[in-house]
């Protein structure tokens, strides 16, 4: 099969969206399949062979953060030419209504096409100005797939239509055979516990994470915490206590590697994210690589965390009950041990093995259902049930 995809986002920084679409198409074109993925880049940007750049991107804040989108008349010409060059048996666009390559795509693209959308978000006034615009190619779509309830309800309440729920996937295997590092591992008297994430960014919740330390450094005086990611220590430290600054370890952007044994290594990771998020791949990279999570109860994690039973939960937005129920935690190994147990067993049902085996199902029914509809007796049948449109 001949497999376009789009990515809105920049690949020149890492992201959600960015890494489902890279893994993907790496699972399709490792079962013999022919794909070719479209997304922003820097022309300094090193890109696997499979990548087409649509051009640099331009930093946008976007549903409570910085995107990296592209938009633009000399963008929508290299669009039309990687779909015209690609002659794909079907497209598949992440987040359509998001004003960058995927918008485009979808305007120019004439053929079975399937939509991923990833936000979970009341309607943007972005997404306000760009909707009425893209709302008839909207129509295109065949296909509609949300990476959780969260996501789908944003396609029924401000998109119109609905989408078939598969979830973002992660190679469990990779995280579950990931070497653990000793100056990450953590000791009865001083353990270790990880966040990653972009600093700066305030619903990632760091500033949660930093008010809560205060209580868990009085009762567990060794901890050390590796923050993990992109952004100033400086800047974002200011105003905290000096004991705060000192059990922290900034490591900076990690590689995918040191990302699998730093989960891997600590005693439990840390997802103090207060919104904003419509699935939390990053806590099944946790669960798979052995962790013990502890995530805010947002709506999402709380699906993925099964409720509870796969991992810890605390109050979003409460820095007392997370620093109660994350001492709790660290003065409890055989309770982290059976929720990072619980954690493993269920990332499997998120493997690129099960995900992609979905997502393929609904690339072979847009295909058929196009091949049906351009068919004379497929004509005539729609006909009789009402009409083409």
């Amino acid at each position: 099969m001949r497999i376009g995809i789009v990515c809105p986002y920049s690949f020149d920084v890492p992201g959600g969206v960015q890494f489902h679409v890279r893994d993907l198409a790496e699972h399709l074109i490792g079962q013999g399949h022919e794909v070719s993925v479209l997304a922003p880049a820097d022309s300094e940007t090193e890109l696997p062979d499979y990548v087409t750049s649509a051009g640099r991107a331009t930093a946008v804040r976007y549903n409570g953060s910085v995107a990296r989108l592209n938009f633009g008349p000399v963008t929508a010409s290299k669009v039309g030419r990687w779909i015209d060059q690609g002659e794909f048996d079907v497209l598949h666009l992440h987040e359509p209504v998001t004003p960058s390559v995927s918008v485009l795509a979808l305007m120019a693209a004439d053929g079975p096409i399937v939509a991923t959308f990833h936000t979970s978000m009341l309607r943007s006034r972005t997404m306000q100005t760009a909707y009425p615009i893209i709302r008839p190619s909207l129509e295109k779509i065949a296909g509609r797939i949300a990476v959780s309830e969260d996501a789908r309800r944003t396609v029924t309440t401000h998109v119109g239509g609905d989408a078939v729920v598969i979830p973002n996937g992660v190679y469990v295997d990779r995280f579950a055979s990931a070497p653990r590092r000793s100056e990450w591992i953590g000791t009865p008297a001083a353990p270790t516990i990880a966040f990653l994430g972009r600093m700066g960014e305030p619903r990632k919740g760091l500033p949660v994470l930093a008010a809560a330390l205060p209580e868990v450094l009085r009762a567990v005086p060794g901890l050390r915490v590796l923050v993990a990611g992109p952004g100033d220590p400086e800047e974002v430290t200011e105003g905290w206590p000096p004991d705060v600054v000192a059990a922290c370890d900034f490591l900076g952007a990690v590689s995918d590697d040191d990302k699998a044994s730093l989960l891997a290594s600590v005693d439990v990771y840390v997802a103090p994210n207060t919104g904003g998020e419509s699935f939390g791949i990053i806590l099944i990279e946790a669960m798979s690589a052995g962790a013990c999570v502890l995530a805010s109860d947002l709506a999402a994690f709380s699906r993925v965390l099964d409720g509870g039973t796969a991992g810890a939960m605390f109050a979003n937005e409460q820095p007392d009950d997370l620093a109660r129920t994350l001492v709790d935690l660290l003065r409890s190994p055989e309770r982290r041990a059976t929720l990072a147990e619980a954690g493993q067993q269920r990332a499997r049902i998120f493997d690129w093995s099960v995900v992609a085996d979905k997502i393929l199902a609904v690339y072979e029914t847009v295909i058929e259902g196009r091949a049906a509809a351009t068919h004379p007796q497929g004509r005539w049948n729609r006909f009789l049930r009402g009409g083409a449109r």
